[in-house]
């Protein structure tokens, strides 16, 4: 099943139950909280133990793949030359980043504007994609780089993505590859 889909579902059942949850009483919100905080605490160690499987791994096999252009604009697609450690370190970092996103946001809309509801489903949702997540798949739950795991992912575009409409494929072939090292914008080594 789908992943959006099935978030959309937990989604909208954990709205219903969190009507009859009563916020209200200091010891349930102080719950709904432990259980947020330690939701993200467990997202937070397993990508701490994937960094160290990545770290420890070591992986310095070549990777090189086209980059689409951003959605919108002129640019050309741009070419990568990287390492299988270095590309996982970088997935790595965009994981974190979101997730600290993600706690400041909820942050904001819990201790500023007094919203309660989101704590959560923000508990369940977050954690669910951390397993669903392909590093994750990799590094921790030990499935093959192989198939749809074989890097570098197709990014995850969201509600477009779930509408067949991407903003652009990553191209691995070596033509591609040729063609965009020589259009100009390509020939970029990540360390």
């Amino acid at each position: 099943m789908n992943p959006q889909i099935t978030n959309l579902v937990i989604i909208l059942v954990m709205m219903q139950a969190s009507k009859k949850i009563p916020f209200d009483d200091p010891n349930v919100l102080m719950g709904v909280r432990g259980l947020y905080v330690l939701s993200n605490v467990i997202i937070f160690g397993i990508y701490m133990y994937v960094k160290m499987q990545i770290d420890k791994k070591r992986d310095m096999t070549v990777l090189k793949y086209v980059e689409p252009a951003p959605m919108g604009s002129t640019e050309e697609p741009k070419a990568v030359t990287t390492t299988v450690h270095a590309y996982d370190q970088q997935q790595l970092k965009g994981l974190l980043k979101s997730q600290l996103m993600g706690v400041g946001m909820m942050g904001v809309m819990h201790l500023y504007f007094k919203y309660t509801n989101p704590l959560l489903i923000q508990s369940i949702i977050p954690l669910k994609g951390a397993f669903e997540g392909n590093l994750v798949k990799v590094h921790l739950l030990g499935q093959q780089a192989t198939g749809d795991l074989k890097r570098p992912w197709k990014a995850n575009n969201g509600m477009a993505g779930l509408m067949g409409q991407g903003s652009g494929e990553i191209k691995t072939d070596k033509k591609s590859v040729e063609a965009a090292e020589k259009a100009g914008r390509g020939g970029v080594k990540e360390e």
